[in-house]
């Protein structure tokens, strides 16, 4: 029995041992089976994101159908007229902000541009003309106004028509500050400000690009001198007053001539030298049928004691916080009326190229579209600064924003024309620099669009928009440096010498082609390059990445707060 029971017991053993060996055996193929997954998982590429992909639009709002008749009522008063009124409202505001901008800078540097344009034997260097056509535009924030002095002072025969193209060239530059300052208004969010920086930034790239090409061209050659010289020779021209119809002015004027008026002929006096004893300030100043001086009834004529200055930075601080509220709930009513299947419309209406073979003329289109409108509005600053936002927000592509903001660029160069025709004397001259301005854009345009391979404004948008959505403070450097630091060493050089300027911008100009070249290489053909060059790892941190300039940022952002809200160690703090 002993042994009967010593046998059981063995068995019991011997099943124990095969469950465990089962369990063992299984738990092994499992782990295997999961191993094999995740090195299948590790070899398959991920399936990369594309920040420039266009967002889904998705709305939680009740369908038409399911709402009673008094939601119905509320939802046609509310989104169906209300919402579209305050964005109507919301816009004019906007448009308005723009105009009192301008006019802040014209008050901040408006004759300082004016007093840049005197030196002759400076603007006889060509790129000495470009970087004070930028700086000027930018002082008055309206190529407008810089296109219409250059041309005024083309008719005073204080220019000649070869020194005036360089500077047209650098108020190309100029106008498209305002739409990169608009687009920080959507900085709060990453996604949003990517797109909205980068379609912004696409108008500075353009015009940079077009030139750097075209500036050693029309230098060593003069193809846009002599071009519309052959053209102004067969045209018979009059004089034409009063060309001007101020088409959007009309608008807005009743409410920014309530605010504050300029006497904009004290920057044209200032420029050509001619001398306005009465003009002390850039304020309007109104005069009787008798020449007594009465009341303009606006509200800075007030203030009519301070300095130009100080008046320029009220105005300035005002016309941003409006500029800055008007773009926060711009953008909000747009979410909210562009939601679900309205926005997937517009944005298909939009960014849709034609069917077949006629897809290639869409971009054609929205380059005429874009001049119609900036026509329209006379302003190229206005009209792209209008459409930043909707960039940002995904409504319309930056492959559409690029014709778009191409045609602005034609459209602006009628004010000149106009400005030009209304010259009574050197009518033929004045025409001439209006015509350099409109021949500038379209050779840019010939080179930097037909070909899709050779829209590298685009790339280098989308570098700039990638750049400011991971570095936020990168956009205000950007701004700072680009429109006034560079600028202002590059003029400083020019008063110098023409030997400092070239021994300075060749070497730059000669690297910033060679790391293109390089990062092109790497990108695309890597084996054509030695192994160290085939990444930026060998240079210094400082020198390949912003990261060590982020983490500086950061510590001394983190220093402020310190300083401004102070830890209260060891204070012991009574509570009722």
């Amino acid at each position: 029995m002993a042994k009967r029971g010593e046998t059981n017991q063995v068995f019991a053993l011997e099943d124990v041992d095969k469950e465990t060996n089962e369990k063992i055996a299984k738990k092994l193929r499992e782990v295997e089976e999961n191993s094999k997954e995740i090195v299948k998982r590790e070899d398959e590429k991920p399936e990369e994101i594309d920040p420039w992909a266009l967002p889904e639009f998705k709305s939680d709002a009740k369908l038409w159908q399911e709402m009673t008749g008094k939601e119905k009522v509320i939802h046609v008063l509310w989104t169906g007229i209300t919402k579209p009124l305050l964005l109507i409202g919301l816009l004019y505001l906007f448009i308005c902000s723009l105009s009192f901008l301008s006019s802040a800078f014209r008050l901040l540097g408006g004759r300082t541009a004016g007093q840049i344009f005197r030196d002759s034997e400076v603007l006889a260097n060509p790129v000495a003309g470009l970087v004070i056509g930028v700086l000027a535009t930018v002082l008055v924030q309206s190529s407008s106004t810089s296109t219409s002095i250059i041309i005024t002072m083309v008719g005073e025969e204080l220019l000649t028509v070869k020194q005036a193209i360089p500077i047209i060239m650098g108020a190309n530059i100029g106008t498209s500050v305002t739409n990169t300052i608009v687009s920080m208004g959507q900085i709060t969010d990453k996604d949003e400000f990517r797109r909205a920086f980068a379609g912004a930034t696409i108008h500075d790239m353009f015009n940079w690009l077009a030139v750097l090409v075209l500036l050693p061209i029309e230098t060593a050659s003069g193809y846009l001198y002599h071009f519309t010289t052959w053209m102004t020779k067969r045209l018979e021209l009059t004089s034409m007053n009063d060309t001007n119809p101020e088409l959007l002015k009309k608008i807005t004027k009743p409410f920014t001539k309530f605010i504050i008026q300029l006497n904009k002929k004290v920057i044209t006096n200032e420029a050509t030298r001619l001398k306005n004893e009465s003009a002390s300030s850039m304020l309007k100043i109104c005069k009787d049928a008798d020449k007594t001086v009465i009341k303009c009834g606006y509200l800075f004529e007030h203030l009519s004691s301070w300095e130009d200055w100080a008046m320029g930075l009220l105005l300035l601080f005002i016309s941003l916080l409006i500029l800055c509220l008007c773009l926060m709930f711009i953008v909000k009513l747009l979410h909210s009326l562009l939601r679900g299947s309205i926005a997937k419309v517009i944005r298909k209406i939009v960014n849709q190229d034609f069917p077949g073979p006629l897809s290639y003329i869409t971009g054609y289109l929205a380059i005429l579209i874009g001049a119609g409108l900036t026509m329209l509005v006379q302003s190229s600053s206005i009209f792209t600064s209008s459409i930043t936002p909707l960039v940002g927000l995904g409504i319309i592509s930056l492959e559409r924003m690029y014709p778009l903001t191409l045609g602005s660029n034609i459209g602006t160069t009628t004010t000149g024309m106009l400005a030009a025709i209304a010259q009574d004397d050197h009518l033929k001259e004045s025409l001439q620099v209006a015509l350099c301005h409109l021949f500038f854009n379209l050779t840019a345009i010939l080179i930097f669009y037909p070909m899709p391979q050779m829209r590298f404004p685009i790339n280098l948008a989308k570098f700039l928009g990638s750049t400011t959505a991971k570095y936020r403070w990168f956009a205000i450097m950007y701004l700072i440096f680009m429109f006034f630091v560079f600028p202002a060493i590059i003029l400083a050089l020019s008063f110098t010498s023409v030997i400092a300027l070239i021994v300075v911008l060749v070497p730059i100009i000669l690297l910033i082609i060679t790391v293109a070249i390089i990062k092109t290489l790497q990108a695309k053909k890597p084996h054509f390059l030695p192994e160290k060059l085939r990444n930026w790892k060998f240079l210094p941190e400082w020198m390949r990445s912003l990261a060590p300039y982020d983490r500086l940022f950061r510590k001394m952002f983190s220093i402020c707060m310190k300083i401004r809200h102070p830890k209260q160690d060891g204070v012991e703090i009574n509570r009722a």
